[in-house]
């Protein structure tokens, strides 16, 4: 006999390792003989990671799939694997060796802390692959790759060095992200904006000497100047003082006419002396602060724009760190007539950091007279997500990969429908990001990564090739082939054999996303021709979060269909779909963060109702294009659909309801059986069909309604009197097909409830038997049954019970009371189904006599089943006048709720100023309310119509 209630904390690890002895999820395992392949690559968590609900939705969408597919008989592949995390697993390491006391990586050397990082990889990394099989992720686990692993470091090498010799991947002097604290170039994934308060500094830059204009101080009713007062200077809003050190020119809109006479004209810059222009630029706003803007080209990714658009030189004041970087730099002491007359401040501001620096520079501006006011200014500044610092928009030279050239066929391939997006909108954001696409810059200077592959002859000349052995004969073969000192002296250092002194290695590795953007076919073996790549690749579908779509989805499409060509030589997508599933929020619909106080743990959901209901959950509730408010409480609510299904199993087999191979849909007598097999033929269809589309809640929601609704409230309980019965004909196939039904659940249930499902599957098999298969390899139900009349027959019971139980319920007609029934106007079918289900009616519907009539008798509610008006005398249940005062109560204070709320959301500065969160919360009780009013208002004409 089943156990009384369901331990998940007991069933989820024996089933697990029913599983692993299994070796059930193996790519392959379950194919049909010939069957075509369903691959999915998991999207790689970070080495360092550890489950989160990201996590825990992404991967439940992707193993819901993955098992609706295998059942279908499909060779599936669900590829698992780790990233390596760059900057994070460097970080992670760092800290263990300052918490250890042990020398850091800069007195150890490269060589010994990357070996410090396998160790620790070895020891702790990984974590997350343990927490994804709590989950039940039916990867195949076997075929574990991690993006630096000797398979995939081969792949990495083979598209930098063609990439590069195919002029696709340059070095280059450009603006990048720069963490002073890390010391290291960041992409824009890694870039957080925050709000800050802060503060906007108008500055006054002197004009050249002689030049002035009129500037506008006065203005009439139409917002016409009507005064001029002599300037001669211009003055410059900033949110970052700091930066002026490196201004070369102050850009003004063309169409200002403030500023008209001083475009081509030159300013002093103070502290340094420089003369810069007063460029015309559309980028400076007239509207905006002043009007003019400082550009700083080194320093700010739209300053760096208009300075090539202007024609503006790019002067780098800073170091590495963020430090002020002036008195040696030769980039800023070129042009400047007398630097050295300017030194007294420049003592004060160089080693300063940045901030400080500012403080300084406001201080100067301010006992020069040339600080024109602060204003407090909120604004947002980014910040490095590991570092925590403000980053620094920094020139440096760096490793980019030609995205215009190799985004063009990522565009056209989704313009075109060979790949498409679910939800089609996300579509946009790719298109965004593809025809507005910057170089990508790739190199970063951490030690943990893939370590470029370029070597530097002794002038600087780059090789670039997969080993230290090619680079070295490549640079040989250069040197020797062109006359001059270096010919020479390479032939010096050869003579002497010191190929080391010949070529020094690029000490950057790269971006963690460069490995990444190889996963769909490095993780098949790829450079090499494999047998798995050429059966598994392309993939079918990719699931990820919209955030990662610029960073990883494009990037995927860009080396795939660089690489990867079918037999005619034609570019192949590493996926046909892409499926973009929302952000996990609070229950109130705010974002989880650290810093709110509300994030929840995915594992102690597990730990408290199963991961079976934490994944139902996720399931029901992952509707297209809306984020998941994710409650505990609805945790708990899932739990108890598992603890409904547990408890019907144990139900039917305490009836005698075992499994039985010789039954025969088609020979079911009962109409209550036809009527439950036709609706799990519908309900097969609709969860197929719904997976199909990727429409995760509406498979959820059918497998939930046919479950609870049909199953367990009324199928089942409609077969008690069968099963207490004397008809044993009956009661056999009340019994076979009640098995038969709930062994088609557990296999619908399975993908999303896998551990429950496979515990109930072999227990259900019957005493000292085991089942054939175990039922995540069982086969994937396929809809054929139909008895339209015998559906009909019941739903039409369903109806006329739930309609007299609403009413009752609405009127608060006390449970234990029971009232006749009048039927009016009722054809010969509803009579002859009156006639056969007077019993069940009367049970379930708490009625003591059913009869027919031409019209409807005085003091009824009135409920309409079919072509008949049912009706349910309540002068002698309730107080009629009570009930309808406690109703008119209700309403006015309902309606009263709805008149707030509406107030609240009309107000136009409420809905702009208020926190979206609260806004759609309100929305969202506005709309509970309209809902509650209305059953109000239907109960009240129910019982004026009684009275």
């Amino acid at each position: 006999m089943l156990d009384k209630t369901y331990d998940s904390a007991a069933v989820e690890p024996k089933i697990a390792a029913k599983w692993d002895e299994a070796d059930a999820f193996r790519a392959g395992a379950n194919a049909k003989p010939g069957a075509e392949t369903f691959t999915i690559v998991i999207p790689p968590p970070n080495v360092t990671g550890s489950l989160h609900m990201g996590h825990a939705l992404n991967n439940t969408l992707q193993d819901i799939l993955v098992r609706f597919e295998r059942m279908r008989g499909k060779d599936v592949l669900w590829q698992p694997g780790m990233d390596h995390a760059g900057i994070a697993t460097q970080m992670v390491v760092e800290r263990k060796l300052m918490e250890q006391q042990l020398p850091g990586r800069r007195e150890m050397g490269r060589e010994a802390f990357i070996d410090k990082i396998w160790e620790w990889k070895a020891e702790s990394g990984g974590l997350i692959f343990n927490q994804l099989k709590r989950l039940g992720a039916s990867c195949d686990w076997s075929r574990e790759r991690f993006t630096m692993d000797e398979g995939l470091s081969q792949a990495v090498l083979e598209v930098f060095v063609t990439l590069y010799k195919e002029g696709l991947i340059y070095k280059d002097k450009r603006l990048v992200n720069w963490d002073p604290k890390l010391l290291t170039a960041i992409s824009d994934m890694e870039v957080e904006q925050q709000e800050v308060k802060g503060h906007l500094w108008h500055l006054r830059y002197p004009l050249e000497p002689g030049v002035t204009y009129q500037y506008p101080v006065a203005f009439d009713e139409e917002g016409k100047p009507t005064e001029f007062e002599t300037r001669d200077y211009i003055v410059v809003a900033t949110t970052r003082p700091e930066t002026m050190l490196g201004d070369t020119g102050i850009a003004v809109n063309p169409e200002d006419e403030r500023y008209k006479p001083i475009i081509g004209k030159h300013v002093i810059l103070p502290i340094v002396g420089r003369k810069i222009p007063v460029v015309a630029d559309s980028y400076a706003d007239p509207t905006a602060g002043t009007g003019a803007v400082k550009i700083t080209p080194a320093h700010d990714f739209n300053d760096f724009d208009v300075g090539k658009r202007a024609g503006l030189r790019a002067i780098n004041v800073m170091n590495i760190d963020g430090t002020i970087a002036i008195k040696d730099n030769e980039d800023f002491l070129e042009g400047l007539d007398h630097p050295a007359a300017l030194h007294g401040a420049w003592d004060r501001l160089e080693g300063q950091d940045r901030f400080h620096a500012r403080k300084i520079i406001v201080e100067i501006f301010e006992e020069a007279g040339l600080l024109d006011k602060i204003e407090p200014h909120k604004h947002m500044v980014p910040h490095g997500d590991r570092g925590g610092v403000p980053i620094e928009p920094r020139l440096t030279e760096q490793w980019f990969v030609d995205n215009k050239t190799l985004g063009q066929p990522a565009l056209e391939s989704v313009r075109e429908g060979r790949a498409r997006f679910i939800p089609r909108n996300w579509e946009n954001t790719y298109f965004n990001w593809l025809e507005n696409i910057e170089p990508w810059c790739i190199s970063r200077q951490l030690w943990w990564g893939h370590q470029i592959p370029a070597w530097y002859g002794p002038d600087g000349q780059v090789f670039v090739e997969k080993t230290e052995e090619e680079a070295l004969q490549a640079a040989i073969q250069h040197y020797l082939s062109h006359e001059g000192p270096m010919k020479a002296y390479v032939e010096d250092l050869l003579e002497n054999f010191k190929p080391g002194e010949i070529l020094t290695r690029d000490e950057d590795v790269l971006d963690t996303w460069f490995s990444s953007a190889l996963w769909p076919f490095s993780t098949l073996g790829w450079p090499d021709q494999t047998p798995e790549l050429a059966r598994y690749y392309p993939t079918n579908v990719l699931v990820t979060g919209f955030d990662i779509i610029p960073f990883w989805v494009v990037r995927m499409m860009q080396m795939g269909l660089h690489f990867m060509k079918d037999e005619n030589g034609d570019p192949v997508e590493p996926f046909h779909t892409i499926y973009i599933h929302a952000l996990v929020r609070d229950k109130n619909g705010q974002k989880m963060s650290k810093s709110k106080g509300n994030v929840i743990d995915p594992l102690e959901l597990i730990d408290e109702y199963g991961a079976d209901a934490l994944r139902f959950t996720l399931a029901i509730m992952a509707a297209q294009g809306r984020d998941v408010k994710l409650d505990p409480a609805r945790i708990a609510g899932y739990r108890n659909f598992g603890t409904k299904l547990w408890n019907a199993t144990r139900f039917a087999e305490m009836n005698g309801a075992k499994s039985d191979p010789h039954f025969v849909p088609e020979a079911a007598e009962l109409t209550i059986n036809r009527w439950i097999l036709t609706e799990l033929a519908r309900t097969e269809r609709d969860v197929t069909e719904a997976l199909e589309a990727f429409r995760f809640n509406d498979a959820a929601g059918a497998l939930y309604r046919f479950v609870w609704n049909e199953v367990c409230d009324w199928y089942l309980e409609l077969l008690k009197p069968v099963f207490n019965g004397e008809d044993e004909g009956a009661k056999a196939e009340a019994q076979a097909c009640s098995a038969y039904i709930l062994e088609e659940i557990y296999k619908l249930l399975h993908p999303f409830m896998p551990f429950m499902t496979e515990e109930l599957w072999a227990h259900t098999a019957g005493e000292g038997k085991e089942r054939d298969t175990l039922v995540c390899h069982a086969e994937w139900p396929a809809p054929s049954y139909a008895d339209d009349g015998a559906a009909d027959e019941i739903n039409w019971l369903i109806d006329l019970v739930s309609g007299i139980r609403s009413v009752r319920a609405e009127m608060n007609v006390p449970p234990s009371a029971t009232a006749p029934l009048v039927v009016v106007k009722a054809n010969n079918l509803t009579r002859e189904r009156l006639f056969r289900h007077d019993a069940a009616i009367k049970r379930l519907a708490r009625v003591e006599a059913i009869s027919l009539a031409d019209d409807a008798p005085k003091g009824a509610a009135q409920i309409v089943v079919a072509e008949a008006t049912i009706c349910l005398p309540l002068g002698n249940l309730i107080d009629l006048s009570a009930e309808k005062a406690r109703l008119e109560k209700a309403i006015a204070k309902t309606d009263g709720e709805i008149s707030r709320i509406n107030g609240k959301l009309s107000n136009e500065k409420f809905v702009a100023n208020a926190n979206p969160e609260v806004v759609e919360a309100e929305r969202e009780r506005l709309e509970e309310l309209e809902g509650q009013i209305a059953s109000l208002r239907i109960a009240l004409s129910r019982v004026s119509e009684a009275g």
